[in-house]
């Protein structure tokens, strides 16, 4: 007779043990029909998946696999901003296709996480969660504190473009080179009336013009890399924070800069390709035209709609070859083997969106 109290009680897991027991044969043989690690008699097979099927064992369990193995099977990839942000950004999207490409062969699961300092006590965190080891995305002095966390438990770390110090494993791009040669080109052509429409400074993501006092806040490592190469050819350039790398914030930032007036620049160099999409718009409803009335630049190398029969000027950033090498970095880290930091290349692309500038017509 079952009582109230055993029909409430959680059942208990089914074992290979009790599996091996209903089908009569012994626990190494039941264990190697759900291993396939060497053959078993139909006949037995059959017994053992039919006993299994009436315990409801489905197979070992993931969690004591995981403690022999001292390995969780989690690679924990951490972002500043909010995940939604990030995957509209078509250039994070591809990193993860590479990272996640990379990390398949590992057949390791992928944690996504915010860095919040914020976040609810019980949320997981690179200090909490069951992780093997963690990429840190964009690494600012702000996630300096995630990055000693990982540190702390001695889990392997790879930091894809952020400021985490000289001894951390990092994967890298040529920004300076890459904005420089943007700078250059547009020089070449003949502006000195440039201004920079830039990612945001920190994670306040406040728009709008910016003063030697605000850019010298500015913590995001790409932005101030980025920026510092570009005012080292236009050092009285005009500087416009966005809020995001979208056409969206390309477009205000783009309204703002292109208004009336004879502080309207000649050539705008912005540090994505989206905020270089919405500049062009912002000429477009202006009335001006790209690149006659105005040249505009933008970084990344993506495919963006919208843009008509321009083709951007632009440097190509090796997206999923930056995301494949973080994740064959943290395959080598957790294999024992040892791994270098990258830096990969940018290539300068010019197209259709610059052209001479006023006195070189």
């Amino acid at each position: 007779m079952t009582s109230d109290t055993d029909a409430t009680r959680p059942r208990r897991r089914a074992t290979i043990a009790d599996v091996a027991r209903a089908a009569g044969v012994s626990p190494s043989t039941a264990s190697v029909v759900f291993s396939g690690k060497a053959p078993v008699a139909e006949a037995t097979k059959e017994r053992v998946l039919g006993a299994a099927a009436e315990l409801g064992y489905t197979g070992p369990d993931p969690r004591a696999a995981s403690l022999r193995r001292g390995r969780s099977g989690i690679v924990a990839v951490a972002f500043e901003e909010h995940l939604r942000a990030a995957f509209l950004d078509p250039v994070k999207t591809a990193m993860m296709d590479g990272l996640t490409d990379a990390l398949a062969a590992l057949g390791a699961g992928v944690l996504l996480l915010r860095d919040d300092p914020h976040a609810a006590p019980d949320a997981p965190t690179l200090a909490s969660a069951p992780i093997d080891a963690a990429v840190l995305i964009g690494c600012s002095p702000r996630m300096r504190g995630s990055l000693e966390d990982v540190r702390a438990r001695r889990l392997p770390v790879v930091v894809i473009e952020g400021d985490a110090g000289q001894d951390a494993l990092r994967i890298e791009l040529d920004n300076r080179e890459a904005a420089g040669q943007l700078a250059r080109h547009v020089h070449g052509l003949g502006h000195e009336h440039v201004a920079v429409v830039t990612l945001p400074f920190d994670s306040l993501r406040e728009r709008g013009d910016a003063d030697e006092a605000r850019i010298a806040t500015i913590t995001t490592p790409v932005t101030q890399i980025r920026l510092e190469a570009v005012r080292a050819v236009f050092p009285d350039a005009r500087v416009v924070s966005a809020g995001g790398s979208s056409i969206d914030e390309g477009l205000i930032a783009g309204r703002l800069l292109l208004a009336e007036g004879e502080s309207r620049p000649t050539a705008v160099l912005a540090q994505s390709d989206l905020l270089a999409a919405g500049v062009i718009r912002a000429a477009e409803e202006a009335g001006l035209r790209v690149p006659e009335d105005v040249s505009v630049a933008g970084f990344d190398g993506i495919s963006v709609d919208g843009l008509g029969a321009h083709v951007l000027t632009t440097a190509v950033q090796p997206a999923v070859e930056k995301g494949r090498a973080a994740g064959e970095a943290v395959a080598r880290l957790l294999a024992g083997e040892p791994a270098a930091s990258i830096r990969l290349t940018c290539t300068f692309r010019e197209g259709t969106t610059t052209g001479p500038g006023p006195a070189h017509r």
